[in-house]
């Protein structure tokens, strides 16, 4: 059985709207979406399981449109009934073991074209996000977006994103992934070695008529 971490951000209540400063994008004056400061929020978290030896943060949205068919076109909405797909956020591992939190822009700091590169830092090492997928091919922005960057959800879309920071707690010092690697990679690398988990979850909607 799986134990259960006790996983907060301070910037939110679980269940309540992010902050437009920990987004990738925000409500426009003119227009529909304007750049953010994409700032990684202050994870922590606590009562960690004896045999702890490494963190991992997943943050995904489970509401991503499956088809960019209707996707920020003019006249159009995504609609409810549209099947919805995972959008890895912040894929960080390897996190230490006497670590119990991670802070206000430690892991970004604002958006960078073309992406940041998955490494290895002091506080963890960074995987990719989707954000590589969503801008590839784009001459401005595509390239490898590794670790946070935060929500930009479709400017027409019929419902609220919800945004699950899960940290595990593992029985393993190191996933030994490197380079290109997402959050299905280190969601199975972390298969048979989880001790404890928890999640916190926030809101966005970039869509006027459906706040968040």
């Amino acid at each position: 059985m799986t134990n259960t971490l006790n996983v907060t951000i301070e910037s939110w209540s679980d269940g309540a709207e992010i902050p437009g400063k920990f987004a990738f994008g925000v409500q426009a004056v003119e227009g529909h979406v304007a750049l953010s400061d994409n700032i990684n929020p202050k994870i922590s978290w606590s009562d960690a399981p004896e045999g702890t030896k490494s963190y991992v943060i997943i943050c995904h949205d489970p509401d991503v449109p499956s088809s960019g068919e209707y996707v920020n076109q003019e006249g159009k909405t995504v609609p409810e009934s549209l099947p919805r797909v995972d959008f890895y956020h912040w894929v960080l591992v390897d996190i230490d073991a006497g670590r119990t939190s991670i802070e206000e822009g430690e892991d970004c700091n604002g958006i960078t074209a073309r992406g940041k590169a998955p490494a290895a830092h002091p506080h963890g090492v960074t995987g990719l996000n989707n954000y590589t997928d969503w801008f590839a091919g784009d001459a401005d922005m595509g390239g490898e977006y590794g670790g946070y960057d935060g929500p930009c959800p479709p400017w027409n879309d019929s419902i609220v994103h919800h945004y699950h920071f899960t940290v595990y707690a593992l029985d393993i010092a190191t996933l030994n992934l490197s380079g290109s690697f997402g959050g299905p990679d280190a969601l199975d690398a972390m298969a048979g070695h989880i001790l404890a988990k928890g999640s916190t979850v926030g809101t966005y909607s970039l869509n006027p008529e459906v706040p968040a």
